[in-house]
This record gives structure tokens, sequence and C-alpha cells, in this order.
């Protein structure tokens, strides 16, 4: 015991030595997602008390990133000071190299000095996340963290983002979730070096931004009756002017403060006002914007197929459309503005006199064209105001508008398709990108859509399609998750759908593509989930799950149990009929032989420890396993 606690003061008097020389090895940088180059070297920084930075105004919100982390967790601020008045070592220093590109950074870590260079603000908020990456987890603590050696390694960091566009899709229109939760994801992008939170905030079922021109669309379409105990796809339809009870919706203002919190972030909020479809909310305050007219109620849950949508033919269709996004366009200075155009059956337009009329006029076949003309339409007029239209992949139908963007949903088809007429395309496939999934066993999973997402399968996401031309690969702008959030009906819910996954994706917009490895991967992870501890998140743990699988063998009459869970090298370790994992257990090696009736139970170790649930299951056997079969009855 003497041993072991002057072993002890040994090692806690070195961590409280800045001057204590310490080398790092590869495994030990558990950056997420990987950089671009790397190169490490000998030695260390410490931040201490004395650490001072240099750097400009217009650089200053990295630096306070970083500074309000070190005032939480290590007790200390840094003091920015300038460069004449700067010592010669134990130094920060913001530098603007305007030969790199743009979200590209050069991190240079000595003993006396850490050097961030970038071209602008996002390249400088991308640097300071890698250098927090590189302290130890406890940096996201929200209290005082004694005792931690603020160290990190010396190296030199060359990184650029892969791609431009590297996105999130948050539905807050299934489901409501308010500012400051909206504001957390944005911190949570900004961590995974991602750039664009797409808001989508209108749908069938709510409306959810202000518009001030047309104060029924949040009066009355903001809100819907609640039948949160039935089953999303099962709630009856809803009459006009029943009592609305679930809602909300976010104001101008808050979408300012988004907005802006986002900026802060190098994050890109681009708003998506659905049309001409999913749009029953709208409809419900002003039945005039459908061919029919009739008054509708506001849907509380799923609606198939979507007939209730703008009329085409109207001049007052367009003068609404064109008066609301002219309100979106002042709170949102996003480059583009999302115009959905998926999923919408074209029933009514077929026999409306004013869409027949139109069609007549515009010399157009059929209702598909007259789709692609709404959206040409609306393109013309966001053009005008200086913004760029995108869309769901069904905006392809019917001929596609000149300078529309594409986000291809219905796998990468209609990407491909777009890319090669020269348009360019924002891969989101469902099979990879849709967090609405389930990501772990199902039973074993809070409620989802369906499908299937695990980590290790967004992992393999890739934006770019191996058939591709070179020339539809330049016009693939990046990657987006979209989480549709009609079963996940709270915002720690829609967290646990994020999280860890974004991290996964992060890595596939931002990394080179032949530096992906899963397993590397994988061994940063625990690093992460500590981050995501020590702030709060939500995140799940789903990765760790056992997955089991069974073959049977007839002519030995025993059952052959393979354990598996996402990670190759995993310590999973079981117990067979007892109760305590911890105390009886055995590593799993091989598959388990099984002859009779069995309790088992497993789970993923590390340290010693149980992380993510126990695995629990009973195999039974029973008097007819491998037995011959007679029937007294011949079957059919």
């Amino acid at each position: 015991m003497k041993t072991f606690s002057f072993v002890a003061l040994f090692v806690l008097l070195i961590s409280c030595n800045p001057s204590t020389t310490i080398d790092f090895v590869e495994s030990d940088i558990k950056i997420i997602p990987k950089p671009a180059q790397l190169k490490l070297k000998k030695g260390s920084f410490t931040f201490n008390k004395s650490t001072v930075v240099i750097a400009e105004n217009a650089f200053i919100k990295p630096v306070d990133l970083l500074n309000n982390k070190l005032k939480i967790a290590a007790g200390f601020d840094l003091v920015i000071v300038e460069k004449q008045d700067a010592p010669n070592s134990n130094l920060i220093e913001f530098v603007l190299n305007t030969d790199l590109p743009k979200e590209g950074y050069q991190l240079n870590i000595t003993e006396d000095k850490i050097t961030i260079e970038a071209n602008e603000f996002g390249g400088f908020l991308y640097g300071v996340q890698s250098l927090i990456q590189l302290l130890p987890a406890e940096i996201e603590s929200k209290s005082l963290q004694s005792n931690t050696d603020w160290r990190v390694p010396n190296l030199v960091i060359n990184d650029v983002p892969r791609f431009k566009w590297r996105g999130l899709m948050l539905d807050v229109v299934r489901h409501f979730y308010g500012k400051e939760y909206i504001k957390r994801v944005i911190d949570g992008l900004a961590m995974h070096k991602m750039n664009v939170l797409h808001l989508h905030l209108v749908d069938d079922q709510g409306w959810r931004i202000e518009i001030k021109k047309y104060p029924k669309l949040t009066d009355v379409g903001g809100w819907r009756v609640d039948q949160e105990e039935l089953p999303w796809s099962g709630r009856p339809r809803i009459e006009a002017n029943e009592k609305e009870k679930y809602g909300g919706y976010l104001s101008q203002a808050d979408l300012k403060e988004i907005v802006q919190y986002a900026l802060d972030n190098n994050v890109e909020v681009i708003p998506e006002i659905e049309m001409p479809a999913h749009v029953s909310s709208a409809i419900a305050s002003y039945p005039f914007l459908s061919c029919t007219e009739k008054e509708i109620g506001v849907p509380s849950g799923g609606v198939w197929p979507i007939t209730d949508i703008y009329c085409a033919g109207k001049e007052s269709t367009f003068e609404f459309l064109e008066d609301v996004l002219t309100e979106v366009m002042d709170i949102f200075p996003s480059q583009y503005i999302h115009i959905g155009g998926d999923e919408a059956t074209k029933t009514n337009w077929k026999t409306c006199t004013h869409c027949l009329q139109r069609m007549e006029a515009e010399e157009l076949g059929d209702v598909h064209e007259l789709q692609s003309y709404f959206v040409k339409r609306m393109e013309k007029f966001i053009n005008a105001n200086g913004k760029k239209l995108v869309g769901w992949d069904e905006i392809l139908e019917g001929g596609l508008a000149p300078e529309a963007t594409v986000m291809s949903w219905r796998g990468v088809k209609g990407g491909y398709e777009a890319s090669a007429q020269g348009h360019d395309v924002v891969m989101t496939p469902g099979t990879h990108c849709y967090f609405d999934h389930y990501q772990g066993p199902q039973n074993q999973e809070p409620l989802a859509i369906g499908g299937y997402t695990p980590l290790s399968k967004v992992y393999q996401f890739d934006p770019v399609v191996d058939s591709m031309t070179v020339e539809q690969a330049a016009h693939v702008l990046g990657g987006q998750a979209n989480l549709w959030s009609e079963y996940i009906t709270t915002e720690a819910h829609s967290e646990y759908m994020i999280f860890p996954r974004l991290a996964a994706l992060s890595e596939t917009v931002w990394s080179p593509k032949e530096l992906r490895d899963w397993d590397n991967f994988s061994s940063r992870l625990p690093s992460l989930f500590k981050r995501y501890e020590y702030r709060g998140i939500n995140y799940s743990r789903s990765s760790y799950l056992i997955t089991p699988n069974a073959e049977i063998n007839l002519a030995t009459k025993s059952l052959s149990l393979e354990l598996k869970n996402e990670f190759s090298d995993a310590d999973i370790r079981y117990s067979l009929d007892s109760d305590n994992l911890e105390e009886t257990t055995t590593k799993y090696e091989k598959p388990i032989e099984l002859t009779k009736t069995t309790v088992i139970r497993a789970a993923v170790f590390r340290n010693d420890e149980i992380i993510g649930k126990v695995f629990i299951d009973t195999i039974k056997f029973h008097k007819g396993v491998a037995k011959n079969v007679e029937y007294s009855v011949k079957y059919s």
C-alpha cells in the first residue's frame, strides 16, 4: 500500500508540474472528424494562469469558446494582449493566412507556443475545436476540475473539409422543439465541424414560423388536436374548428436569435418552407390556397396520400408564397431557401378549373409539368432576391428548374441524375442518413419510424457515387443527415437520435476518404462519449448493444450462439444461468454451444466495467427439439 501511495503521489506531482516533458503517442489523438494531415512531435504545451492570447477582434469568438471552457473547468482566464506586449513563450497566436482555403486551418503546437492560422472565421473556429479535443475531456465539464493537467501534444495539423455542405435537418413540425434546444443542436454541430442546420419549419401537422402578414398561419396552423396517446399513423382525421392543444411556433425574434447564434458557430441556417404539398397547416389557416377551398383541420398525425396541396392555377397562391418568402428571407441570410417539393399527390390539380386553365395557357402536358412550372416560377422569385432554390429530388419530375440544387433522399439516383444535368446536389439517402431510423436492436431502443441505420452504417456513407464522372462529382456539395420527428416526441429523444451518429457523419463529409477506417474511428469514440457526458448530451450507447445470432445443429441437438456488436475489438463477456454478470463472467471468444435451456447475460466491458445495456435472453430447449414430426392430420 505504501508503494502505491508513493507512485500515486509521484504521478500527481508530475501532472501538476508544467515543465515536465511528456511525449504523446498517436493513439492519444482522439480528434473527430479526423484531420486531413497530422504530424505528431515530441513534447507538449501546458495551459496555465499565465497563458496569453494574441488575436484580432474579428477572431475573438473562437477565443471566447476556448476561454469560457477554461474559466469553468480550469478556473483561469486567457488574457488577450497586443503582439508587441506578448511574451516569447506560453502564448496562443491567431494568424491570418490568406493562402488557406475557406474553413481550412493550420494548428502548430510547440512547448512555447500554439499558433492557429486560417483565412476566415470558420477556419479559426475549427482550429480551436481541434485544440479543445486535444485537451483532456474534462475541458467540457460544467464545474471546476482540480488536479487536471491541461496539456496538449506538440504537433502540426493541416486540415480542410472534403465537402462544403455538412448538414443536419431538424424537423420541428411533427413535434415542436424550442429555441434553446435548437441552440444546443448548433453547439453539437460546431463541435463536429458541421456547418449547415436545415430547419424544417412547415408541414401538414404544423406551421412553426411567424409570418406577420398572415397571422393565422401560427394562430391556427401552429396548433393541432392533441392525439399524442395514439399511434402516429392511426389518428382520426381532424375537422375544422376542433379544439387545438398541441403545438407552438418560433417568433421572428426567436429565429433571428437562432440565426445569429448559428453564425457565431459557423453554421448556416437554411429554412424549409414546403410547397406545393405538406401544407395542410397553411390550408387550414387560409382555405383559399387549395383547389377546393374546403375548410380542413390541422392533421394530428400521418397524412397519406397528400391531396390537400396548394392550387397551382391561382395567382393568389403565388402572391401568398412570395409574401411569405419575403419575410422568410428577411430573417434568414442563408444562400439557400429550401422549398420541399416532395410527395405531392396531384389529384385535385387534374380536375381544378384554375389548374387546367394554367396548363392550357402554359402549354403543359400533364400535372408533373405543372409542378415543374410551379417550382420554376418560385425559383425565379427566389433568384431575383439573391438566393438559390434547393428541394427534394421530386423537383426533378417534369423538368428541373434551371439553377436548382437537388437534395437526394430516395437513394442517390436523384442526385446522380441532377449532377449529370449539371446541377449541384446534396446527398442525403434514407439508407445512411435518416436519423429517425433505429440504431440498435428494435426491442432495446426507443420508438422510431422503422429502418435500421446503426452508427457503423452511417460511417459507410459517401456523398460521391463511384460511377460518377469527375464533372458530376464536382457538383456534389456534400451530405446531410435528416431527423424527421413523427416518432421523436421530446427534445431528449431527438438528441438521442442525433448523437453519436452525427460524429460518424461528420467524418464522412470532412475527412479525406482514404483516411477513413472504422476501427480507428471507433477507438476515438470513448473519449468523445466522455465529452458528451460532461456536456450533458443524451447520446445513444446503442453501438455497444449485443446482437445475437443463433444456428441450430439438428444432428447434435445443440444451438450455437454468436454474440457481437458494432466494434470489432469489443470486450464482450457473458455468464450462463447467473444473476450477477460482473462476478461470473467469461470472455466471449467464439460461438457458445448450448444443449439445454439456458439464461444468458452478456455485455460489453471497458476497464472491467459494463458499458451499455446488459443483454439478457433465455434459450429454451423442449422435448421436441430435433425429433421427427408426425402429423395426425396431413398438412396442406
